[in-house]
């Protein structure tokens, strides 16, 4: 087997093991069964993963569930233990530790004091706090899989993005990384939302990638400070306040959003987004 066949085979595999944890969050994942589902020895495939995706397996589960907890804690009425068993923390104390340690607060002041509250209007005390720019953007060529479903799970297309890409020799730290999203989620039902996880990148590409073009043009960019589960605040805020009081009308284009720094690689407190409106 040469190299280039040994790395399709190890994406394809690893492919199978992302799918599952996100499938899977809400059951015990094993880190040996995983192993199994990758067919590979669990001595040689926990280095293979975090060669691939820069952090171990039992990281990832702990990341993705923290993530959809804090999604949950927003913006759904879910009461704190409910949650804490849906990500894998029958003792509602433990959660509470481990969550304030990665967020910076209890999940329950999470819910009332967490800085996706600044968007809220009683909260405000003055726009100026929301710094939104108007930028002209170049046309951007971009890479991508495909998602359906919540924007919350986009993570999963992200994860066989990346894992694709630096399977096949394309992928490289400095990429930029983008998220194409086509529906509103106030309108469109959440397992029919479709979305894009994409890297800037100019090159031909084989399934499942694929090309996309972003347009050019004026964009107000709104950079947001802080975890993903906060970001739908800031949409509301950015459409209802800031777009009627700027004089500017929307351009018959997608959105997008630029992730500026790595999950793997800061707090979802430190995570910096730059939300990028298109207009006319």
């Amino acid at each position: 087997m040469n190299g280039e066949t040994a790395w399709a085979v190890y994406e394809t595999r690893l492919r199978r093991v992302s799918n599952h944890i996100h499938e899977h969050l809400d059951e015990e994942l094993d880190m040996d069964g995983l192993a199994e589902i990758a067919c590979l020895s669990p001595y040689h495939w926990h280095r293979i993963y975090r060669a691939i995706y820069g952090e171990t397996a039992a990281a990832t589960v702990k990341r993705l569930r923290l993530h959809r907890a804090a999604g949950d804690i927003v913006g759904t009425d879910l009461g704190i233990g409910e949650i804490a068993k849906r990500s894998g923390y029958p003792n509602v104390q433990s959660f509470n530790r481990i969550f304030k340690a990665v967020y910076g607060m209890p999940p329950a002041r999470y819910r009332k004091e967490g800085s996706h509250t600044l968007f809220e209007s009683k909260q405000r005390k003055a726009s100026l706090m929301f710094d939104v720019s108007i930028r002209t953007l170049e046309p951007t060529e971009v890479v991508g899989v495909s998602h359906q479903g919540s924007y919350m799970g986009i993570g999963k297309a992200f994860e066989q993005l990346f894992g694709t890409l630096y399977a096949r020799g394309q992928g490289h730290p400095a990429q930029r990384m983008i998220g194409v999203y086509l529906d509103d989620p106030d309108v469109v039902a959440v397992d029919k939302l479709r979305s894009y996880a994409c890297v800037e990148m100019d090159a031909a590409v084989q399934p499942p990638l694929e090309r996309r073009t972003l347009e050019g043009g004026d964009y107000a960019v709104l950079r947001h400070k802080g975890p993903y589960a906060e970001m739908h605040k800031a949409y509301t805020w950015l459409y209802a306040e800031w777009l009627p009081l700027s004089g500017r009308k929307l351009r018959d284009t997608v959105m997008f959003e630029e992730y500026l720094n790595n999950p793997r690689d800061v707090s979802p407190a430190e995570l910096l987004t730059d939300i990028n409106l298109p207009l006319v």
